[in-house]
């Protein structure tokens, strides 16, 4: 597995030929599952190639599980909110995406124990770095990738911890045994 930052909330997780592609800020960028994660519900989505999934609901796409999650107490008539829980081989990935306030427990019990955890922690329109870190603790998650960091040395005092930015992070299942809230930083490759 290979996940690559394209800049603010834009990530593709990529394994094999087969590929993710987590709020793409513009058309450049292809996946074979487009995940949207902050959606006006004024303007239809564009009708691309890959499956664009920007709402609430249960998916399965290429052997990947998809559950999105509506925060009910930030989406609006305007917009929708949704953070996804995707299951991808046999790893546990959630993405909070557009995240400006904690999530409710309910929600807290379905994200719990990710593999790997991509958390908004830049602060103004998103979580704060110390709630972001507070968060991925709740989760228990094994990796922490935080997203919209202005400064990723907030996120990593916040949760404590020390990381090197990388250009990517390849690992497979088996490379995340015995960690807990390891925080991966990534540089914008955008």
């Amino acid at each position: 597995m290979v996940i690559t930052y394209f800049g603010n909330g834009c990530f593709r997780l990529q394994s094999g030929e087969t590929s993710i592609l987590l709020n793409p800020d513009n058309n450049r960028l292809k996946g074979d599952v487009v995940l949207r994660t902050l959606v006006s519900t004024a303007e239809p989505l564009p009708d691309t190639d890959p499956t664009v999934i920007a709402f609430p609901g249960e998916y399965e796409i290429k052997g990947i599980e998809i559950v999105g999650h509506q925060i009910p107490t930030e989406s609006t008539d305007k917009f929708v909110k949704t953070a996804y829980a995707v299951t991808w081989e046999e790893m546990k990935f959630v993405f909070l995406g557009h995240l400006s306030r904690p999530i409710d427990a309910s929600l807290m019990e379905e994200f719990a124990e990710p593999d790997v955890l991509i958390v908004p922690a830049g602060g103004g329109h998103f979580l704060e770095p110390e709630v972001a870190a507070k968060i991925a603790k709740q989760l228990e998650a094994t990796v922490v990738i935080p997203s919209f960091a202005k400064s990723p040395s907030d996120f990593l005092k916040a949760l404590g911890k020390k990381a090197e930015p990388m250009d990517k992070f390849v690992f497979k299942k088996k490379d995340l045994v015995g960690e807990k809230e390891r925080p991966v930083i990534l540089t914008d490759s955008g």
